[in-house]
């Protein structure tokens, strides 16, 4: 959780938007480094995955802990839309990187110790962890923003993405667990063979390709790929929590969003952490949701999507009635910060259900092709903004977006995996 929480206490996050924008950038040009951000992470995500099944994990971590210094260093150093870009392709790799290294080694190292049914409390515990340090991060922008400009929130962020690295090299280094337990019992309806077939086959690659590490590279992404589209479970779970993840790209524009309402620059950063601590509430509470049916995933991210719209929409008025400012745009943030952590803790919970469903040896891969299609949804969210924003409000926007939240709602009684009941010893 030191990891985690560290990793994520980064000032910047609070007013990255707002520095683009005072160095004279358009929101298109921002929405185009937001682009570039997530084509980063889209082009290496499972790539990487694979990487992290065939290498070690906790060295990956580092790496991209340096490659996430180093990109905060860029803005800092260099703050104009190269300098940000070129930021952005290394805080891009840094994620790609870290994203579905970190919830294998997590899982691996439970499932070491026989406690892999822990997987969905620990996570949640790890993700409120990374929020809480968010809120604080944000929280001490403003007087850091007052002291020393974007400047010094730019070295503290620095400084605290080499401290996440140094913290990386105490990670354990887990073996890799594969369940044989449940392969012939989760099988495909039109392909009963599939999943054995998916797992046999990368174990076979895994023994006879030691020897060999790009062969062994090729193997485990051929088996990570595969079992993600051959095995509805795991196909399933891919595609909800990519969902889930990727439409949380919105949280890009609360600033903007703030800025537009008419606060002031020192309180954007706790309007914007109010929405954090919705985050943080979900991601604690995803040890007491691990249980929830599709049904009730469904009705709690509905609800979510109806109060993010409306949200957006209380917060949009505070631009035309400035004697107003700070009481619509704090309901509105509120209502957003409920909805981000109905839908962040559904986020947790449909990432743990694909761990439990994944088979095979390439859990990593199989992880970051849900982080690879949520990368799409992200870029996806990022070009509609870049067009929308050109005749409409940021609020306008971002209450389109909350109601995009209600299609996923739909989905996820049919796409969230089915909870996994351990067996009891009977004596």
């Amino acid at each position: 959780m030191l990891f985690a929480g560290i990793g994520d206490l980064i000032p910047l996050y609070a007013l990255y938007s707002l520095l683009f924008a005072d160095h004279g950038l358009s929101t298109g040009q921002i929405s185009a480094l937001f682009a570039i951000w997530s084509t980063t992470a889209f082009l290496l995500e499972v790539p990487s995955g694979a990487w992290a099944d065939t290498v070690s994990r906790r060295a990956l971590l580092v790496f991209s802990g340096v490659l996430l210094t180093a990109g905060f260093a860029m803005w800092t150093l260099v703050p104009t839309f190269l300098g940000f870009a070129l930021g952005f392709v290394l805080w891009g790799a840094a994620g790609a990187l870290k994203s579905g290294t970190f919830e294998a080694l997590l899982y691996d190292d439970l499932a070491a110790r026989g406690e892999q049914a822990s997987y969905a409390r620990i996570l949640g515990y790890t993700r409120a962890a990374s929020e809480a340090a968010i809120v604080v991060g944000i929280v001490g922008a403003t007087p850091l923003y007052l002291w020393g400009g974007y400047a010094l929130i730019g070295w503290a962020s620095v400084g605290f993405a080499a401290l996440h690295t140094v913290i990386a090299l105490s990670l354990p280094s887990a073996p890799q667990f594969v369940s044989a337990t449940a392969v012939d019992e989760l099988e495909e309806e039109d392909a009963p063979d599939n999943r054995a077939a998916v797992v046999q086959s990368a174990e076979r690659d895994e023994s006879t390709v030691v020897a060999r590490p790009f062969a062994r590279y090729l193997g485990m992404l051929k088996a990570g790929v595969g079992e993600s589209i051959r095995i509805s479970a795991v196909r399933n779970g891919v595609l909800l929590g990519a969902l889930l993840f990727g439409i949380t790209a919105f949280d890009e524009y609360f600033a903007l969003l703030a800025e537009e309402a008419g606060a002031a620059t020192a309180v954007v950063p706790l309007l914007v952490g109010v929405t954090v601590l919705g985050s943080l509430a979900g991601s604690v509470l995803a040890g007491r949701t691990e249980g929830m049916s599709g049904r009730a995933m469904a009705i709690a991210v509905g609800i979510g999507g109806v109060l993010f719209l409306g949200g957006a929409l209380v917060a949009g008025l505070a631009e035309h009635r400035p004697s107003a400012v700070y009481v619509l745009t704090g309901l509105g943030f509120t209502a957003i910060g409920i909805s981000y952590g109905i839908v962040y803790n559904a986020g947790v919970v449909a990432g743990a259900r694909l761990q439990d469903a994944i088979e095979g040896p390439a859990r990593a891969t199989v992880t970051s092709v849900s982080g690879l299609l949520g990368e799409v949804v992200a870029l996806a969210v990022f070009a509609f903004a870049a067009v929308v924003t050109t005749w409409w409000s940021m609020s306008v926007l971002l209450a389109i977006l909350g109601a995009s939240i209600l299609p996923i709602a739909v989905l996820a009684p049919k796409w969230l995996p089915a909870k996994v009941v351990e067996p009891v010893d009977s004596k």
